[in-house]
């Protein structure tokens, strides 16, 4: 086999109990793969691994716990046999001012977007590369791919998106450096920006409110499905040319201040 194939893959997904990353899930299951849904909502993931069937196996974790990810990695090994795609997809998106009305921003507030977002999504990819080391590699050297998320608020934050920038800011830094790293084991990184897509955060607004969003994408003037996200990341795993590069994937979305 000269290049990956996205059929029969073994993942590890965070944040794989809802939105993007249990559309990635049901995109490797459809493909007859196998995945590993790590979650920190015991409830929720362990749902949906039972609603994707017995190739989906959950584990809850927290993504900012280093212990917790090794664990996670551990269990992904026992019961996958190693892995060749890992996409992160665990991440909050709250909002808050530099200097808002009720005061400024508190270092906890801002510590913790990081702590999740570029963190955990820096421990996840670390222990992904670790097992896809110990694949043997294919025709072209490959052994395993990992896809990390990022946001359009990378490029154009709005005003409220100080801490939530800089945690996605961080994710497409690191792309490259990580991408030039592991090339020499076989490991392909790519990161996605996406733009707005319908995920549980946003599915708690009024539906006037998601349609108001959406028609603010130039084309298709709507949201993101998760499905679509999913499809990217099937590409990426199959473009072996696709390394150290940040994709946006937002109709070409660009957003305003507020």
């Amino acid at each position: 086999m000269r290049r990956m194939k996205f059929s029969g893959i073994r993942a590890f997904v965070s944040g794989g109990a809802s939105g993007l990353g249990r559309a990635v899930a049901a995109g490797v299951l459809g493909a007859g793969g196998s995945a590993v849904l790590l979650d920190v909502n015991p409830t929720q993931g362990a749902a949906t691994a039972a609603e994707l069937g017995p190739r989906a196996h959950f584990f809850c974790g927290d993504v900012t716990s280093e212990s917790s990810i090794e664990s996670a990695s551990a269990f992904a090994r026992e019961r996958l046999g190693g892995l060749e795609l890992a996409v992160s997809c665990a991440g909050i998106g709250t909002a808050g001012r530099l200097i808002g009305r009720t005061g400024p921003m508190s270092a906890e507030f801002f510590r913790r977007m990081i702590e999740i977002n570029l963190v955990g999504t820096l421990l996840c990819s670390k222990a992904a590369a670790l097992l896809m080391q110990q694949n043997e590699p294919n025709a072209e050297g490959e052994r395993g791919v990992i896809v990390m998320t990022a946001s359009i608020a990378a490029y154009d934050g709005q005003i409220g998106q100080v801490a939530y920038s800089a945690s996605k800011g961080g994710i497409v830094g690191m792309t490259l450096p990580m991408a030039r790293e592991l090339a020499s084991s076989g490991i392909r990184v790519v990161t996605i920006a996406p733009g707005i897509f319908q995920t549980p955060l946003l599915a708690a607004l009024p539906e006037a409110a998601q349609v108001s969003l959406g028609q603010q994408v130039p084309f298709p003037p709507r949201l993101g499905r998760p499905d679509e996200y999913a499809a990217l990341v099937a590409q990426i795993v199959e473009n072996s040319m696709l390394n150290g590069e940040t994709i946006r994937l937002d109709g070409a979305l660009r957003m305003a201040p507020r």
